[in-house]
């Protein structure tokens, strides 16, 4: 490849590639449910501006290029709800998505003292649910998101890592 991907902390300046990575990475996710109103392709600009701001938001780079992104964030509960986690579609498969959940869940814990991470994936995101399942999640339920995709919801407690990407 010849340059290295790296992991770190988003920046206000890196709204707008996380925005534009979003809208291409989620198209794929949604064809599989013929519904172009899911939430990552109806987000706003403004929108992924705050949660860069006030959530735990890790970007993957190559070079000055934003080609990954995950959001994290504390909920009411008291666990971690894992989100909108996405890699450039010509970069997947090489471990990028496994390394950027594990930068959020290693902050979460860390900063914002999360002991369980709790994420949604669409009941056909077969890909997004291997990678899931490989680093340690496991299905607890279903629920169906606000657009009306059935979504599988899935947990782990911190520290839980089944296998390494």
């Amino acid at each position: 490849m010849g340059m290295s991907v790296t992991i770190s902390a988003a920046t206000d300046q890196d709204a707008e590639q996380i925005f534009r990575l979003q809208y291409l990475c989620f198209q794929s996710e949604a064809a599989l449910y013929g519904n172009y109103r899911i939430d990552p392709l109806v987000q706003t600009l403004d929108s992924v501006r705050e949660e860069v701001a006030t959530d735990c938001v890790f970007v993957a780079r190559l070079g000055d290029e934003v080609v990954g992104s995950v959001r994290g964030r504390i909920t009411d509960d008291g666990s971690a709800a894992i989100g909108k986690l996405c890699v450039h579609p010509r970069l997947q498969g090489h471990g990028i998505g496994a390394r950027l959940l594990k930068a959020a869940e290693a902050a979460l814990t860390a900063e914002r003292g999360a002991t369980r991470f709790r994420l949604h994936t669409g009941h056909r995101s077969e890909s997004g649910l291997r990678l899931y399942r490989r680093v340690g999640y496991e299905t607890v339920g279903t629920s169906r998101g606000a657009d009306g995709v059935p979504m599988i919801v899935l947990e782990k407690q911190a520290g839980a890592y089944a296998t390494t990407a």
